[in-house]
């Protein structure tokens, strides 16, 4: 459930050791392999034997999985959540595993988990023998950390040098192209109604050429990116400065 980067490379590997691979994803996916896109949920759990989760925490992922969703699955079948704490509804999964409506699972996850090896993970999940937890340290390893250390450097100075905020987490994601020829204009702003209205209105009023523009929110703030040409930057980021709202902005050469 869920086929981007993690779960459609579990796919190759699910398929390598000899299983049918079907997946569900809110959008439609070309799959790896020989893998089966099905039409909704409830068609993926009551057809697999093992039900791996592979979404992000989000609003509609919230509870996802819970008694009604659980119901679908085979009596022999397997749930598997290694993706967030969020998906699955705990007590809803610990009765039915008590009631012996599916084999087992395996949760890497949780909605609440210790913040420190002092505090004692408490979960009903801990009562059953068919159920194994493990405590969500993969990023911990020596690897792992290597890895996060290049990645994050990456996203860093990708950010710096072309506006780019794909993969943020508390950060409007926004993933661009690079600007030849153009300054690129960053503003962070409030996210109230009328702020859009008024920075477009300073290139109107200017009469500055927009040659593209890319703007995406979240529940806080905006973030705008403006390709200009690059006689007009400095009175255009003078003028953005002004915008009601503005948090910071930037111009990248």
């Amino acid at each position: 459930m869920g086929y981007g980067n993690i779960g459609s490379q579990l796919s190759v590997l699910a398929e390598s050791m000899g299983m049918k691979v079907y997946l569900y994803d809110v959008v439609t996916k070309l799959p790896l392999g020989n893998a089966v896109q099905l039409d909704s949920l409830e068609e993926l759990m009551s057809k697999c034997d093992v039900v791996s989760l592979h979404v992000p925490e989000i609003a509609q992922t919230k509870d996802m999985i819970s008694q009604e969703e659980i119901a679908w699955m085979k009596p022999k079948a397997v749930l598997i959540n290694a993706s967030r704490g969020s998906v699955v509804e705990i007590d809803a999964l610990a009765e039915a595993l008590k009631a012996g409506k599916i084999a087992g699972a395996a949760i890497d996850v949780y909605p609440k988990e210790p913040k420190s090896n002092d505090e004692e993970f408490i979960s009903p999940l801990r009562a059953f023998n068919n159920c194994i937890i493990t405590p969500h340290v993969g990023g911990s390893t020596m690897e792992a950390q290597e890895n996060i250390g290049i990645e994050v450097s990456e996203k860093l100075a990708k950010y710096s040098d072309n506006g780019s905020s794909f993969a943020s987490v508390n950060f409007p994601e926004v993933a661009l192209p690079a600007h030849p020829e153009k300054h690129r204009l960053l503003h962070i702003h409030k996210n109230v109604p009328g702020v859009l209205t008024e920075i477009n209105r300073v290139f109107s009023e200017t009469g500055i050429n927009i040659s593209s523009q890319y703007l995406q929110t979240n529940e806080e703030v905006g973030y705008v990116v403006i390709d200009i040409d690059v006689q007009y930057s400095e009175i255009a980021l003078t003028r953005l400065n002004q915008v009601t709202g503005t948090i910071r902005s930037r111009v990248l050469f």
